[in-house]
């Protein structure tokens, strides 16, 4: 029994720090997407006139 605390505090680290770091990618990709939604359809190349209740082109 003492073995597998032995393994588990040996590999904890190993399966913690990769899972907060993809928690944190992950909360900082919903950032940047909020971030992006600032510039939807205002683009001189893409953006168009949009009619009053036209959804959003993404």
């Amino acid at each position: 029994m003492a073995f597998h605390a032995y393994i588990y505090k040996q590999y904890i680290p190993f399966i913690i720090i990769p899972t907060l770091g993809f928690i944190g990618g992950l909360y900082l990709e919903r950032l940047e997407d909020e971030r992006w939604t600032m510039f939807r359809d205002k683009s001189a190349l893409y953006g168009k006139p949009k009619a009053p209740g036209e959804p959003p082109s993404w």
